[in-house]
């Protein structure tokens, strides 16, 4: 195996989202980062894949087991064929194949301290507590950083120890404060002015190093200096008193102040735990399953297994041993006196058996995530205990428990799952049918999701998955169904077939449509009718909306998630049980940003000073050159010679004009298309129009874009822009990774488990929210469905009224009938009536008279001079009626046809 770099590369290209989230410099040091694995069950592999893909420098694999049926319900990189082999040596093949520069190898012997000390982070996913104690000491010791992972049915355990002094470089996501600088004056202390009309955002203390100022050039790449806020618009900045005038530009840079932490070993901490969690009731929570943890291993130690599934007997025994633990030590060092839930241990005891892949996404990305920060000193690490569980999952109160041969092993790949829930779960999980919106980051991570569980996998179940996009590059690094081959392919076919080689009984059919209006003939009556639920896996708000519409239209769950870098968010949507979803305000990344906005605050004066002139004339005679069919070059010493040979023209001063700004803001797509129109009945024409792509960094888009952006800045006075930010506003790219994914689809994979179950609880139900770098993981109760009235009548968003089709053979209604029926059923004065945009009946218009004997499908072709589509079902109406508030929203009325 080689050694890994001194200065490895970074392929910005596979890692440009990635980078977006973690910076450079923590980028380099994860690629010259050591760590081992121990374990590679479910949460294992699940640890592994996160680490694999972020890019890493060299993973090392450890476990000495085979593999076994329990494994495949979580393990995504096992087989049946795998059955009886060694784990590591089975997933290596399918890790490596996710990033050919990560080195990964397997160690197969003990983990002694001559081995530990040639890692940078090690963590531990299925091992003893006796294993847990020795290895933790050696490397509390040794300097290493080290975890403890583990995952028992619905709940999960996580330790850090990242020694007893642990810098962290750059706590936040955020970019570091800047303002462009309007004036500087000299005197003790130097009063600086943010040329900014919003002024500044820094704060009494920050530390601030100055960058591009002419004249008072002291300043420049000065060691960092703390500052003082006078106002909004004015800092000041220490004595200036002996430097140079100020003369103009420049800008003022937030310098991150590391911060240093210090852990205690597993030995220490295992007797007073610092838990993280969000409040007093989860702290009491974490506690007493801290002690559960604890009692699981005694049981372990005593019998040589775990307590058998839903076994009352093994789980009162459980009990009993957590009862006789010693007490647990408060962060004062005095024993706390915390009640302890029996119930909680209970159900724990019941259901720590199983494996479940939901609850290895979340703990395996979070893990992950804390290794990362181990190695990179970015963001806030754990400090120093997590317990998470979704016990909730469980079959609601006044159902009939589980009985233990229902949960037996059945020596088959759901069996880790089957432990928890029951056979007779596992076959309603395969005969659903769900419908997955989006195949990209959250999509992959929900296939992977779905093919464990075994979702549409059974008799009459079956999962559709859409997408419109190609793989790209930049995909590879946290999508990871999707493989050097798959560049170019529809991510729905790729994805969809990389998962059924996970399980081939899955039932999975891939579709290359946009879900909109215009496909609404493909996704229509007949197919959402057949649907149990659906998934959104969606970047944008508007396309959630979408979704959101349908799901309510046709009565049907819809699981929602997100993410933005180290942030997530995921939500379920139940009828006639919680608030339908809500597209939030317009959120800043999808808003235009004009190109003279870009702005980037150089470290040396050098940085604006480069031949940008010469970047933009490239590359605009390359784009020029291409739509015309012409062949490109990138040789900048001829283009250079050519420019030196050519006469200047004369100066002519124009006033200033920002058309090419105002292009970029206005710009829309179908622009284009009538124009590719035009030219193909032009007749001779040669020229061929270039699409914008962002992530091509051979087509010379980005390099004209931030070139122009530069040399309309340097004007101004801006501070110029690097390539990776102009890129990022240009092409509104959002911040991801792949551990924020990873978690969020488990928590929607759990959301899952009772909507099958059929959960008629509110408080059931869980809405959850991330913050990865801080960390903080909240779940919390949905909101109940909002309740509207009119007058008497009483309905929330899921409620509709209904008018049947009539019986075969008797007439259709005509708009009289119906207007009387809404008056007699419900007692409705409808005043308006609409469909859509289309106004079909007004009290007010003398017109509404004439109309009152028309059948209603006449009346509709009439107003909307539209026929009605093959094979619809029903039409839906908005109704307005007298003396109704304007807030208030009536329920749809929904008038079947047939």
């Amino acid at each position: 195996m080689k050694d890994l770099e001194t200065h490895p590369a970074i392929n910005e290209q596979l890692y440009s989202r990635q980078l977006y989230v973690l910076g450079t410099d923590a980028m380099r040091k994860l690629r010259l980062s050591s760590m081992l694995v121990s374990g590679m069950k479910g949460l294992g592999v699940e640890i592994a894949k996160n680490l694999v893909l972020a890019g890493v420098g060299r993973l090392t694999l450890h476990d000495p087991s085979p593999a076994c049926w329990m494994d495949l319900a979580s393990q995504f990189f096992l087989s049946e064929k795998d059955i009886g082999q060694n784990r590591a040596k089975a997933s290596l093949p399918h890790l490596a194949q996710l990033n050919s520069s990560v080195c990964i190898d397997i160690h197969d012997g003990p983990l002694t301290e001559t081995e530990l000390q040639g890692f940078q982070v090690v963590v531990l996913t299925d091992s003893t507590l006796q294993e847990q104690l020795q290895v933790g000491s050696l490397c509390h010791e040794l300097g290493v950083h080290f975890l403890v992972a583990s995952t028992r049915g619905l709940v999960g355990q996580l330790f850090c120890d990242f020694g007893k002094e642990f810098t962290i470089y750059d706590p936040s996501e955020a970019e570091p404060l800047g303002n462009s600088i309007e004036h500087i004056s000299q005197g003790s202390p130097g009063i600086l002015t943010v040329l900014e009309e919003n002024g500044h955002r820094f704060q009494d203390g920050d530390r601030v190093t100055f960058s591009g100022i002419e004249g008072m050039t002291e300043l420049n790449d000065c060691d960092p200096r703390p500052i003082r806020v006078r106002d909004k618009w004015t800092l000041e900045i220490g004595d200036t008193m002996a430097f140079c005038p100020y003369l103009g530009s420049g800008a003022i840079t937030e310098v991150k102040k590391p911060q240093t932490r210090s852990y205690e070993a597993l030995s220490s901490s295992l007797h007073h735990p610092r838990i993280m969690a969000a409040g007093p009731r989860e702290i009491e929570r974490g506690r007493c399953l801290h002690w559960a943890f604890q009692a699981l291993h005694k049981f372990q130690a005593q019998t040589g297994r775990l307590p058998r599934p839903w076994d009352l007997g093994d789980a009162n025994e459980l009990v009993v041993l957590a009862r006789g633990l010693d007490p647990l030590q408060g962060d004062n060092g005095k024993k706390g006196n915390e009640p302890f839930d029996e119930a909680l241990v209970k159900e724990f005891a019941m259901t720590c058996t199983g494996d479940l892949s939901p609850i290895n996404s979340v703990l395996g990305g979070i893990a992950a995530q804390e290794m990362l920060k181990a190695a990179s000193g970015k963001f806030i690490p754990l400090d120093q205990w997590l317990y998470f569980d979704a016990l909730e999952c469980l079959p609601e109160d006044g159902k009939s428990p589980l009985r233990t041969e229902a949960c037996a092993r059945r020596d088959c790949r759901y069996d880790g799952q089957i432990a928890v829930f029951g056979a007779d779960f596992q076959k309603k999980l395969g005969e659903q049918n769900y419908f997955l919106v989006g195949a990209g980051a959250i999509g992959c991570e929900l296939l992977k999701t779905f093919a464990m569980v075994g979702l549409g996998a059974g008799q009459g179940g079956g999962i559709t998955v859409t997408d419109m996009d190609t793989v790209e590059l930049s995909n590879l690094s946290r999508q990871f169904l999707f493989r050097s081959q798959d560049l170019n392919k529809h991510k729905a076919k790729a994805a969809a077939l990389a998962v059924k080689g996970m399980n081939p009984a899955l039932r999975v059919t891939a579709h290359t449509n946009e879900l909109g209006p215009d496909t609404e003939q493909i996704y229509g009556d007949d197919f959402f009718s057949s649907l149990d639920g659906v998934a959104s896996a969606l970047d944008t708000f508007q396309a959630r909306q979408y979704v959101s519409e349908r799901c309510v239209h046709y009565l049907k769950p819809m699981l929602e998630s997100g993410t933005r870098g180290t942030q997530g968010s995921a939500a379920i949507f139940v009828p006639y049980l919680t608030q339908p979803y809500s597209m939030p305000p317009q959120d800043a990344t999808e808003t235009a940003h004009p190109i003279c906005t870009l702005r980037y605050y150089p470290s040396t004066i050098e940085h604006t000073l480069q031949d940008t002139n010469l970047d933009y004339i490239l590359a605009a005679a390359n784009l020029y050159a291409k739509t015309h069919k012409l062949p490109g070059s990138q040789d900048r010493d001829e283009l250079q010679r050519m420019l030196q040979e050519l006469p200047a023209p004369a100066f002519q001063h124009q006033a200033h004009t920002s058309v090419f700004a105002e292009a970029s803001a206005e710009w829309d797509p179908t622009h284009l298309q009538e124009l590719l129109s035009a030219l193909e009945k032009w007749p001779g024409t040669s020229l061929e129009p270039q699409l914008f792509e962002k992530d091509d960094d051979s087509n010379f888009h980005m390099d004209f874009i931030v070139a122009a952006s530069n040399l309309r800045a340097k004007n101004y006075g801006i501070p110029l822009a690097d390539r990776r930010k102009s890129k990022k506003i240009v092409g509104r790219i959002i911040p991801a990774i792949a551990t924020t994914t990873a978690v969020m689809a488990g928590l929607m994979g759990l959301e899952l488990y009772k909507i099958v179950m059929g959960h008629q609880r509110l408080s059931s139900y869980r809405h959850s929210s991330l913050h990865l770098a801080v960390p903080q993981l909240s779940r919390w109760i949905p909101e109940a469905a909002s309740v509207q009235q009119y007058r008497d009548m009483k309905w929330t968003s899921w409620d509709r009224l209904t008018v049947s089709a009539p019986a075969p053979g008797q007439p259709e209604m005509t708009l009289k009938d119906l207007l009387t029926y809404l008056q007699e059923k419900h007692h409705l004065p409808v005043t308006r009536l609409l469909l859509g945009p289309h106004l079909l009946y007004s009290r007010c218009c003398p017109k509404a008279q004439q109309n009152l004997q028309l059948r209603v499908t006449e009346l509709v072709r009439q107003e909307t001079d539209k026929e009605l589509k093959e094979g619809q079902k029903e039409l839906v109406f908005r109704i307005i009626c007298e003396g109704e508030d304007l807030d208030t929203t009536l329920p749809p009325l929904h008038y079947c046809l047939r």
